[in-house]
């Protein structure tokens, strides 16, 4: 389910964040689905569960999650993910693809990279090579 890198320089909750993230925008979690507890993830984890809570409320933050008391937090509707994180990740989006054209990247090269995660490719080509 989720990958902890004990080397990576980001804290354990933002890896446990972002695997959380990347199993709701690929679809493996669907909208409804229910996510482990947040003692279950710990345990199978091997991390403390302030950990995993620290996660959950920032994705509910975010708008990838919610929370019903008494049930558990489930994956959020596409439709429901914050406007401000939208915001953030085009600033993102717009200064790395500035950044590629300026490295010789051509648009449609930008545009296949794209359709290709629309339909669920990965297309990193580059790193399969490496």
């Amino acid at each position: 389910m989720i990958q902890l890198n004990y080397r990576d320089a980001r804290p354990i909750y933002e890896q446990v964040k972002d695997g959380l993230r990347h199993l709701v925008v690929t679809g493996a979690l669907q909208a409804g689905d229910k996510l482990p507890s947040v003692r279950a993830l710990a345990s199978s984890l091997a991390i403390n569960p302030n950990t995993i809570q620290r996660a959950y409320e920032s994705l509910e933050r975010e708008g990838y999650l919610y929370t019903v008391a008494g049930k558990g937090s489930f994956a959020a509707p596409q439709a429901d993910v914050n406007a401000d994180r939208r915001a953030r990740l085009l600033e993102q989006f717009d200064a790395s693809a500035a950044e590629l054209l300026f490295l010789g990247l051509t648009a449609g090269e930008l545009a296949a990279r794209l359709q290709a995660a629309e339909t669920g490719r990965t297309g990193h080509r580059e790193e399969e090579r490496a």
